[in-house]
């Protein structure tokens, strides 16, 4: 984290100082993620989603993302020369880092068609980061340290530190993060498992491109799913409710078709969350005829299944 500016200096100083970190950088980021966002929810609130305005708030939103995980993962890798091995050591490495992820996926939905939905992940992550930010670096550097003595001289740099003055804002926004963290994170779980369904029924219809956009994220979800327990939470909770609603009495055996298919692709990768994994009979003993690409999708989802 990089270090307040001095407090000895006067305020335009103590700003162009703060303005030069790549931390700034990174604040900078988030905050234009979040007026992107703000600008296509205006667009997409009046059914103007595919304007140019739009279009260009929507691909900016996920340049700033992509700009926001690359930092980090430069601050957190290259910076400090951490990618040193061989070359298959070094992509393990980086393909476990969450923010190589979540840099991945953002670089994914900036060449891919517009799904709104994929925005609002990246639009609450970016809340507390700006909101912590402000806390930590903007409002000290604002106000400046609070009265008291002299600060100290620079040929004695061991003297006391001048302390920050206190500010009701900044604990405001601190209460607000302590309050809110868990429940936000949450909330995140549950929009990339939505998400999920989304691409899901993107393949169904046989949109452009749907299966390796579906592909990519379905990789990127796994990769959430063995390292976030609300993501954990968050499928446990949805394979609860599935299961409850397939074995009420006025569900047919088999379910509605997409029931169906939900229930053949449950694999090994859920197991222990709900009740054991339902077979593939429905799709087997049901296949839909005349359409080929749904059986050897369906072939495609057993294989992934082996794997995991």
């Amino acid at each position: 984290m990089a270090p307040a500016p001095p407090a000895n200096l006067p305020l335009p100083e103590r700003l162009k100082a703060l303005a030069q970190t790549l931390q700034f950088a990174w604040f900078t980021g988030h905050v234009t993620l979040l007026l992107s966002v703000f600008r296509y929810v205006l667009s997409y609130i009046t059914f103007n989603y595919y304007s140019s305005s739009a279009q260009a708030s929507y691909r900016l939103a996920f340049v700033s993302a992509a700009a926001t995980y690359g930092i980090v993962v430069y601050k957190g890798h290259i910076a400090r020369g951490r990618l040193q091995g061989s070359v298959p050591n070094i992509a393990l490495k980086l393909a476990g880092d969450e923010n190589v992820q979540y840099l991945g996926m953002a670089l994914v939905w900036l060449y891919s068609r517009q799904i709104p939905l994929a925005l609002l992940p990246f639009s609450v992550y970016s809340v507390f980061h700006v909101a912590t930010y402000t806390r930590a670096h903007l409002i000290p550097t604002i106000q400046g340290p609070a009265p008291g003595p002299a600060p100290a001289s620079p040929a004695s740099p061991s003297g006391p530190k001048p302390a920050a003055r206190p500010s009701p804002l900044a604990d405001t926004i601190g209460r607000f993060v302590k309050q809110y963290y868990d429940a936000s994170m949450h909330l995140v779980a549950q929009l990339e498992m939505s998400l999920l369904l989304r691409l899901a029924v993107g393949i169904l219809t046989f949109s452009k491109g749907s299966f390796v956009l579906f592909f990519f994220y379905l990789a990127f979800f796994r990769a959430r799913y063995s390292q976030s327990s609300f993501v954990q939470q968050a499928v446990r909770h949805f394979v609860a409710r599935v299961d409850a609603s397939v074995s009420h009495q006025s569900t047919p055996p088999c379910g509605s078709p997409g029931m169906g298919v939900f229930q053949g692709c449950r694999g090994p990768g859920l197991r222990g969350y709900g009740s054991e994994p339902y077979e593939l009979r429905c799709c087997e003993e049901a296949p839909i005829e005349g359409h080929q690409d749904y059986q050897d999708w369906f072939r495609t989802v057993q294989d992934i299944q082996r794997n995991w």
